[in-house]
């Protein structure tokens, strides 16, 4: 008698895994597609990416959230905050606008925060825009245990503020 073998993953199932420089491009594309990146900003994200490719383990780490298929449906880069013992910064986090509502940004996050448990990691730092269309992420984080710690106005620019959010991973 054979072993029952386990039932393939249902065809909507999440892939976690570390991100690839062959998935460059389609960062580029998830980003451009959540309509709320400028360029520049778009460029920075694939500057912090490169450097992760590029050196690996050093200062930033990226996990993609797949489909069975291979199709990038989101992805987080994060990495230890220099200067400081025990914070990490969570420097990108963006899910393909098909996918909001579905999980996959809870389930990059909550990856993030499971890895920095094991880790020792005391407290994850963010930061986040006060314009009107970023009002889902900033709604998205406060449901997930993050507090509004700071604001800095006009930060980006007149009238956008730098919205710093954090949660304890750990108890001091």
């Amino acid at each position: 008698m054979s072993a029952p073998h386990a039932p393939p993953p249902p065809p909507d199932a999440v892939v976690l895994r570390p991100l690839e420089r062959a998935q460059r491009a389609a960062v580029r594309s998830l980003l451009e597609r959540t309509n709320v990146f400028r360029p520049d900003e778009i460029d920075v994200a694939l500057e912090v990416l490169d450097s992760y490719f590029d050196h690996p383990g050093r200062d930033y780490t990226a996990v993609g959230a797949f489909t069975h298929g291979g199709d990038l449906l989101g992805y987080v880069c994060y990495g230890p905050t220099p200067c400081t013992l025990g914070t990490w910064d969570l420097y990108w986090i963006a899910v393909a606008p098909e996918q909001h509502g579905r999980g996959t940004g809870t389930l990059l996050l909550s990856e993030v925060e499971r890895r920095l448990a094991l880790v020792d990691a005391r407290l994850v730092i963010l930061e986040t825009s006060s314009q009107p269309a970023y009002e889902p992420t900033r709604r998205f984080y406060q449901a997930r245990g993050y507090v509004e710690v700071a604001r800095v106005p006009d930060f980006y620019a007149p009238g956008d503020d730098r919205v710093i959010f954090a949660k304890r991973i750990r108890p001091n």
